[in-house]
């Protein structure tokens, strides 16, 4: 079937066979489909959507269209924990060494950020000299002897997604559940795991903007996993406020080192809960989540977990020496305070504001390519819901320059209010499981 046969399929709302797909794929990852009918089909897809059969044969035909990592020479139940971003996302940074530390194999791929979202390999890289580019047999090793390791993902591990990406980024085809899923399951499958925990983030500060959004993209993705015989978890959480106090690169990083030294913020503390069990029963190293958080406690209040994260710094070629003296990381020369205003409650109003204050700052991309500075970023004083006076401090601008640091400023301002009531607290964390 020639290739307008298949646009012409998914616009007048038919199925698409597995050969349609196939051929799809493989012709497009070839550079024997031009990009014009490409995008042609995506719109098709995004206005007329796909079954779970066909988000199920896309994301294998994208998984399959490069390596599929082989990762049996790992000894345990490989578990891959994957976010679907936000603000002050550092879940990844914490969560992995603890569950290393608790026994479970963590050969963690991670990606850059784009947006309002920062990524966790952004993060890492704000420790001076660490690489997040290891070959498959150093990656292999340093898991087997450490228990923990964090790179990027290759551009050889599902290179359809990649291109596909770029597509919809420039055609409006992103918030696709289909093709979100398709997306990020591809990656997973190819990365070689036993289990995927997948955290579903909703609200202002997230892709998902509603609850029933993130439950059917969350129900998709474990179909999808099911399918390819994973054990998959899922856990949907609230983004309508930052995660925990800091947002920016280096920033979120001594946030995630501060947790594993036992001082974590409750908000971020009440995901983890979550998050971390889960990853304990996948990884066979627990039966309950209650058992599974008291193995977390334990790795963290024995120092293993900061032990975890200090070794895999160290076999990553970066300086352990963050972890005791936060001054060795890229410093903004700048510092600014933001007041509050009047009398009040706080209310964010809008989180992913609040993460486009770190692009202004220039702490966020807007292409992939593009540098950023790993500095910069912002340190909020209270959350939502907290009670504050005129004139109290209510947040901390690192910047390179002072133009900047005003705007980020102006765009935060734009994103809350301060209320004469307290707002209601959004506590919304369940989990969806197979």
């Amino acid at each position: 079937m020639s290739f307008i046969n298949i646009i012409e399929k998914k616009r007048d709302g038919k199925k698409l066979s597995r050969e349609d797909i196939r051929d799809f794929i493989t012709g497009y990852v070839a550079g024997e489909i031009p990009d014009y009918q490409v995008s042609a089909l995506l719109m098709a897809i995004y206005l007329n959507g796909c079954d779970d059969e066909e988000t199920f044969e896309l994301t294998m035909a994208m998984a399959e269209s490069g390596d599929i990592l082989d990762l049996s020479s790992i000894s345990g139940i490989k578990v891959d924990k994957h976010s679907t971003g936000g603000v002050g996302d550092k879940v990844t940074l914490i969560a992995a060494p603890v569950a290393a530390a608790c026994g479970v194999p963590m050969a963690k791929m991670s990606g850059r950020g784009l947006g309002f979202t920062g990524g966790t390999i952004d993060k890492l890289e704000s420790i001076p000299g660490l690489s997040v580019s290891l070959s498959r047999d150093e990656f292999i090793s340093q898991v087997n002897d450490i228990g923990y390791a964090l790179i990027g993902q290759t551009k050889d591990l599902a290179p359809a997604d990649k291109l596909l990406y770029a597509l919809r980024d420039v055609t409006a085809t992103v918030g696709c559940i289909p093709l979100i899923a398709s997306s990020i399951m591809s990656k997973k499958i190819a990365a070689g795991s036993n289990a995927i925990v997948l955290e579903i983030t909703h609200g202002t500060g997230a892709f998902m903007r509603d609850e029933e959004s993130s439950r059917d993209l969350a129900r998709i993705m474990i179909e999808i996993g099911k399918r390819a015989g994973l054990d998959m978890r899922a856990v949907i959480t609230d983004m309508n406020e930052p995660l925990g106090h800091a947002i920016g690169n280096s920033l979120e990083v001594v946030e995630a080192i501060e947790a594993l030294k036992g001082r974590i913020d409750p908000d971020v503390e009440e995901v983890m809960r979550v998050i971390i069990p889960e990853m304990m029963i996948a990884g066979g190293k627990a039966e309950t989540r209650e058992e599974g958080w008291r193995l977390a406690e334990e790795a963290v209040s024995s120092g293993k977990a900061l032990d975890i994260f200090r070794a895999m710094i160290k076999a990553q070629h970066g300086d352990p020496g963050v972890i005791d003296d936060y001054t060795l990381f890229p410093q903004a020369p700048l510092r600014s305070e933001v007041c509050a205003q009047r009398d009040g409650y706080l209310s964010v109003t809008d989180c992913a504001g609040i993460g486009e204050c770190v692009k202004i700052l220039g702490g966020g991309r807007v292409t992939k390519e593009q540098d950023i500075d790993l500095s910069v970023g912002l340190d909020m004083k209270v959350k939502s819901g907290d009670k504050v006076s005129k004139g109290d401090c209510i947040l901390e601008i690192y910047a390179g320059d002072s133009g900047r640091a005003k705007d980020a400023e102006r765009k935060f301002l734009e994103s809350i209010e301060i209320t004469d009531v307290r707002p209601v607290q959004n506590t919304l964390i369940y989990t969806l499981n197979d």
